[in-house]
């Protein structure tokens, strides 16, 4: 797949369970990590969308957990980005950085409520349209 984001990251042993092994819940929270660093690099904060009226939501999440990341595994959380009608359809992988090893792949998609009505924001088109309209 080709990505048009990435970034660094390392597992604190807090996020992992009885097991020694990132409890599942933390790998969403990393996507989530993920998309709002990507937000920046984009011109958008989270925070003044949502002063402006604006709230990109999740709809929907699949997600595939494929091998477990442990305590100071280094990976690389990757993305890429399609719309499809007004739904957002983020691509999130995240790889072991030691072996290159696919650990999580999540398919999470976003709407948007502008002023509380599900529909399209025109700064998130915007700020988007280099990486959805040339992949």
């Amino acid at each position: 797949m080709k990505y048009i984001f990435e970034t660094q990251m390392e597992v604190r042993d807090y996020e992992c369970d009885i097991e020694g092994i990132v409890n599942n819940a933390n790998y969403v929270h990393y996507c989530e990590h993920t998309r709002h660093l990507f937000l920046q690099q984009c011109g958008l904060s989270f925070a003044d969308m949502h002063q402006k009226g604006v709230d990109a939501v999740v709809a929907r999440m699949t997600l595939q957990y494929k091998v477990p990341l442990r305590p100071d595994d280094v990976f690389w959380s990757r993305l890429n980005l399609k719309k499809e009608g007004i739904r957002y359809v983020f691509y999130q992988d995240l790889y072991r950085a030691a072996d290159e090893k696919l650990c999580f792949r999540a398919q999470i998609e976003l709407v948007c409520l502008v002023n509380g009505r599900l529909g399209n924001s025109e700064e998130y088109d915007k700020a988007f349209e280099k990486y959805i309209n040339h992949e």
